[in-house]
C-alpha cells in the first residue's frame, strides 16, 4: 500500500470510530438518564413521527427510482406497482401481515411474469 491509501484507510477507520462513539453516547445517555430526561409534550409528539418518517425516507426513493437513476413511474417498475397495491390493501384491510404477503406476491409476479 502506498502512503495515500494508508492515509485514506486510517481516515475511514477514524471516521467510523467517531460515528460509533457519537451513536453510542447518544443512546447511552438516554438509558443512563432514564426517567430524569423529561421531554416536553411537543417534543414527544414530534418524536412519535420519527419511525414513520424514517421508513418513508427509505422506501419512497427505492420505490420510485429502483435503479438509482431518475424516477421510473411506469408499469414496468415492479417496486412501484407492489407499493401501490400495498397501500390499497392496507387501506382496505388494516392488516399488516396480509399487506406484506399480497404486496410481495404482486412484486414477484410482476417481476417474473409481467416484466420478464
Amino acid at each position: 500500500m502506498n502512503a495515500l491509501t494508508q492515509t485514506l484507510s486510517a481516515n475511514y477507520v477514524f471516521l467510523i470510530l467517531g460515528m460509533a462513539l457519537v451513536t453510542y453516547a447518544i443512546r447511552a445517555a438516554v438509558f443512563v438518564l432514564g426517567e430524569r430526561l423529561a421531554f416536553p409534550p411537543l417534543v414527544r409528539t414530534a418524536l412519535s413521527f420519527v419511525p414513520v418518517t424514517v421508513l418513508t425516507a427509505i422506501i419512497v426513493p427505492m420505490t420510485v427510482s429502483p435503479h438509482g437513476g431518475g424516477a421510473e413511474l411506469t408499469w414496468r417498475n415492479s417496486q412501484l406497482v407492489a407499493a401501490v397495491v400495498a397501500v390499497a390493501v392496507c387501506i382496505a384491510t388494516r392488516r399488516p401481515l396480509l399487506t406484506i404477503a399480497v404486496s410481495l406476491a404482486v412484486f414477484f409476479f410482476w417481476q417474473l411474469v409481467v416484466v420478464a
